[in-house]
């Protein structure tokens, strides 16, 4: 029974816990979607996207139809009449699949534009989930600065009354005083760094930049999705980096047909109207518009310029290749930085968290002896600051483990 008594508030602080971290990451995803419907920058993107796309109706299309008007100044006197004026209509066709093929051109490249744009979108919400990250620990930095301010506070008060019985020096004051100095400056400066931050990441938001941003007062664990060899693959096929220029060489294969048509013949479909007025002859056909269709061929006869088109785009799609295999390489390094950099924070959260706690008992046996006899003044400030730097490089540890998550996440594409 007496063991219910102490488990069912455990069970409530734990549930409480979970509920403020679900809360907290609802809010930052929140904010993701609130950057990407407002961010300037990745709205510039998409409309480049989309201006692209408007490119493929251009080269898809037939060449505009040739209509010509001619007026006989002087007519020209035939046996059926004096023609009049003169109206033709011509129509160029190109090879059969040469639209296509440009077509095909200018969706691949409006694709790689896509790409970009969802190349933005990822680095954004990576940005944004880093400088979050950062504002939990300047926000945690804050909290706990001013709690060690408030201990040295209660300690000074001690000190004094040490000094008072004549068990402790004036000193000890002193360094009480230099120590909590420090500490306001450095909570000055942690402050103003909480609102540059701030003002950061409602930019990215485009939002008023004094905006509230609702920070957890503990950050949730965040783990790899996938195992290493997996989250590789994924980066080889979905980073969007790669995806830009496997789209650019699907571009420059279609450049290459593109080119082999238009090097091909072209036909062209036309009609002719003469206007023709009463002659002086007496004949049936006398004065009697003529009419006559025509058809016409080009023969590229000059294949150099062709050749040196297929040429040029083999040369870019080889290129393009190249480009994608050095970026592969890269992104597996970055990859293996990144997975260094997660396992290092790790251990670091598995450490600072064992260290802060062997350093508050620590300390709470050295305050229990200098309030005894007054002696260990040194020791007892010295594991004030350990305190401190613990329980900061754990909240550090905390934020660098999510960033580094977050940074696997863009590389995968996410």
């Amino acid at each position: 029974m007496k063991r219910l008594i102490y488990i069912i508030p455990l069970l409530f602080v734990v549930v409480l816990l979970s509920q403020e971290k679900a809360s907290a990451q609802e809010a930052l995803n929140n904010y993701l979607v609130q950057a990407a419907e407002n961010n300037p920058g990745l709205k510039a993107k998409f409309n480049d996207y989309r201006a692209s796309l408007q490119k493929v109706p251009q080269v898809g299309t037939l060449p505009d139809p040739q209509v010509m008007f001619g007026y006989f100044i002087q007519p020209v006197e035939t046996r059926l009449g004096p023609q009049k004026a003169k109206i033709s209509a011509t129509q160029m066709f190109p090879w059969f699949g040469t639209l296509k093929a440009r077509e095909n051109v200018a969706t691949n490249m409006a694709q790689t534009k896509y790409e970009a744009f969802e190349d933005a979108k990822s680095k954004l919400f990576y940005d944004l989930r880093s400088n979050y990250f950062n504002l939990y620990f300047t926000g945690r930095s804050i909290a706990i600065t001013k709690e060690n301010l408030k201990l040295l506070q209660s300690f000074r008060k001690l000190a004094l009354v040490k000094i008072e019985a004549g068990m402790a020096s004036t000193v000890d004051e002193y360094r009480l005083q230099m120590e909590i100095g420090e500490l306001e400056n450095q909570l000055a400066y942690l402050q103003d760094n909480y609102q540059t931050q701030q003002v950061a990441f409602n930019n990215r938001l485009n939002r008023d930049r004094h905006a509230t941003v609702e920070i957890p007062d503990t950050l949730w664990v965040k783990d790899l999705p996938l195992n290493m060899q997996q989250i590789a693959d994924s980066v080889s096929l979905r980073n969007h980096q790669v995806k830009r220029l496997d789209n650019l060489m699907a571009a420059y294969q279609a450049e290459q047909e593109a080119a082999r048509k238009a090097g091909s013949p072209k036909f062209s479909i036309g009609f002719n109207y003469i206007f023709v007025g009463k002659g002086s002859m007496s004949s049936a056909d006398a004065g009697k518009d003529a009419f006559f269709p025509s058809v016409g061929i080009t023969i590229p006869l000059y294949r150099r310029k062709y050749q040196a088109m297929i040429q040029e785009a083999q040369f870019r799609e080889e290129a393009a290749t190249n480009q994608k295999l050095d970026k592969v390489n890269t992104l597996n390094t970055v990859l293996e930085r990144a997975n260094r950099d997660h396992q290092d924070a790790v251990r670091r959260v598995a450490l600072f968290r064992t260290q802060l706690s062997l350093a508050h008992r620590s300390l709470n046996i050295l305050e229990s002896s200098y309030s005894t006899d007054g002696k260990n003044f040194e020791e007892v400030l010295r594991m004030e600051r350990k305190v401190l730097k613990y329980a900061l490089e754990l909240d550090k540890a905390r934020a660098d483990r999510n960033a580094s998550v977050a940074f696997i996440d863009y590389l995968m594409g996410k």
